[in-house]
C-alpha cells in the first residue's frame, strides 16, 4: 500500500482534504483533513529578552532544548543576548541548522522551562486557538516541514551552520490538520506511546547504572587485591593475584594482507577493524572479509578472544570475537589460556579500558603497543571465581540487551502508528 494519503475531496477554499489510513472510530465518517499553513495556524513570537535574566538555549536534533552552556561549554550569547527572543512554555522554535535526522532543520515545543532566551536567528511562533501543540509537535517530529522546505534550499548551510530559509518560506509550510477533537485524540494516543517509551528508557538506564555499580563492586579498586563484593562461596578465598595481561593468554597484534592482492579479499573469513567494534560485547560480522588465501597471510585470532583497539581516535574500545577471525594492526587481541575465563578477561579489561588507553600518552597518534599492553597489571582470582563473575555480568548484559530490543520495538511501533495516523500529502513527496 502506498504511503501517500488519498485526496478525498476539495474544500471550499480550494485546498485538498486528506484522509489518513487509520482513524479512530468516532472520526471515520468525519470530513477529511485540510492543509493548514503555519501562517494560518500560528502567530510569530518576536518579543526581545531585553534586560530579563533568562537561560540562553540552543536546540539539538533528537533532544530538543538544551542550555547553551551545556551544548557549547559556555554561554555564547554575548552582546547579542538582549536581542534574543523571549519564548515561553507552549511556544515552538525552529532551528535552521541541518542535521542527519532533520536535514532542513528541526522544530521543538518549549515545555518545562517557564521562559527562555532563544537566539534571534531561530524562528519562534505560537499556535492559535483550535490547534493542538502536541499534535503539531508530532507532525514536526515526522519532518513534515523539512520535506516542504527542501524545495526552497538553493545552497548549503551558511558559515554559521544555518540553512538559508526565510520566514516567508517557513510559515508557508502546510500541515495536514483535522478538527480539534481529532487532533487531541491523536495527541493523547501518541502521548501514551511516549510515556511507555520513556518508562522503558528509564528502566534500561536503571539497569545500565546497576551494571556499572556492580562492576565497580566485583573488581578490586586500583592498588587493591580484593573486591568489595564477593559471592558467598568465595568470601574466604583470599586475595586475588596480580598478573600482567600477557600472563592471561597470548597477545597478538593484527596485520593487514596486501590490498594490492584482490584475491585476498571478499571471502567468508572475518577481518576485524576498529570500525567493527561498537557498544555491544561481541563482534559478529565485519565490513571487510578475507578469502582463505588472504586469511593465511594474517595472524589468526581464536573465537572468544578479547579485542582491544590500540591506536587512533577510538583507542580503548573493547569487544569479544564471537568467531575465529583476523584483525588489522590497530587491534591487540588476547587469547585467554586454559587458566582464565574469556568472559572474565573481557569484563576485567572493559573495566580498565580508560587506564589502558592512557598508556598511549599524549602523542599526535596515540598507540598502546603490544609490549605496553601485555605488561599492564590487574588483579585476578582463581578460575571458578572468574567464571562466577563472568556468568553474573553476562546474565545482566543479556537482560539489558532484551530491554534494549523492547525499547527499539516500542519506538518502531510508534513510528508505524504515526505513519498510519497522519496523511502525507502528495505535494510533500514532489
Amino acid at each position: 500500500m502506498s504511503n501517500k494519503a488519498k485526496i478525498t475531496t476539495m474544500k471550499a477554499d480550494g485546498k485538498p482534504a486528506l484522509t489518513p489510513k487509520l482513524r479512530f472510530p468516532e472520526f471515520r465518517d468525519a470530513e477529511g483533513w485540510k492543509l493548514v499553513s503555519l501562517k494560518e495556524a500560528s502567530v510569530p513570537v518576536v518579543e526581545r529578552v531585553g534586560p530579563r535574566k533568562l537561560t540562553p538555549v540552543s536546540i539539538s536534533a533528537g533532544i530538543g532544548f538544551v542550555p547553551q552552556a551545556e551544548k557549547f561549554g559556555r554561554d555564547i550569547s554575548g552582546n547579542q543576548y538582549q536581542l534574543y527572543t523571549l519564548v515561553s512554555d507552549g511556544d515552538f522554535v525552529y532551528n535552521k541548522g541541518n542535521s542527519l535526522k532533520f536535514p532542513q532543520g528541526c522544530v521543538y515545543l518549549l515545555q518545562g522551562w517557564g521562559q527562555a532566551a532563544a537566539p534571534n536567528v531561530f524562528i519562534c511562533f505560537r499556535l492559535k486557538k483550535g490547534y493542538s501543540n502536541a499534535f503539531f509537535q508530532n507532525c514536526f517530529e515526522q519532518n513534515i516541514h523539512g520535506r516542504q522546505l527542501k524545495r526552497h534550499i538553493t545552497s548549503g548551510a551558511r558559515s554559521n551552520g544555518l540553512m538559508n530559509i526565510s520566514k516567508e518560506h517557513f510559515f508557508s509550510v502546510e500541515i495536514p490538520t483535522p478538527r480539534p477533537a481529532e487532533q487531541n485524540k491523536i495527541a493523547k494516543c501518541l502521548s501514551s506511546a511516549d510515556e511507555l517509551i520513556s518508562a522503558q528508557a528509564r528502566k534500561l538506564d536503571a539497569l545500565k547504572t546497576h551494571r556499572s555499580g556492580l562492576m565497580q563492586q566485583l573488581f578490586p579498586r586500583e592498588g587493591e587485591t580484593q573486591p568489595r563484593l564477593r559471592f558467598p562461596e568465595f568470601q574466604n578465598a583470599g586475595e586475588w593475584e596480580v598478573k600482567s595481561i600477557g600472563q592471561l593468554g597470548e597477545v597478538v597484534t593484527g596485520s593487514t594482507p596486501s590490498t594490492a592482492r584482490p584475491e585476498y579479499y571478499g571471502g567468508d573469513r572475518l577481518f576485524v577493524s576498529p570500525a567493527d567494534i561498537s557498544d555491544g560485547r561481541y563482534v559478529e560480522k565485519t565490513k571487510t572479509s578475507l578469502t582463505a588465501e588472504g586469511f593465511a597471510e594474517t595472524r589468526p585470532i581464536k573465537a572468544n578472544s578479547i579485542l582491544f583497539v590500540c591506536i587512533g581516535s577510538t583507542i580503548g574500545k573493547i569487544a569479544q570475537a564471537r568467531h575465529e577471525c583476523a584483525t588489522n594492526q590497530q587491534i591487540n587481541a588476547v587469547m585467554p589460556n586454559s587458566k582464565n575465563s574469556d568472559g572474565f578477561v573481557y569484563y576485567a579489561l572493559s573495566g580498565m579500558a580508560d587506564k589502558l588507553a592512557s598508556l598511549a600518552g599524549k602523542h599526535a597518534v596515540p598507540i598502546v603497543n603490544k609490549s605496553l599492553f601485555s605488561s599492564a597489571k590487574l588483579a585476578v582470582p582463581k578460575l571458578p571465581e572468574q567464571n562466577r563473575i563472568a556468568d553474573c555480568l553476562s546474565s545482566l548484559d543479556n537482560l539489558i540487551a532484551a530491554q534494549t530490543e523492547k525499547l527499539d520495538a516500542l519506538k518502531t511501533h510508534k513510528k508505524g502508528l504515526m505513519q498510519q495516523l497522519f496523511p502525507s500529502p502528495e505535494e510533500d513527496e514532489a
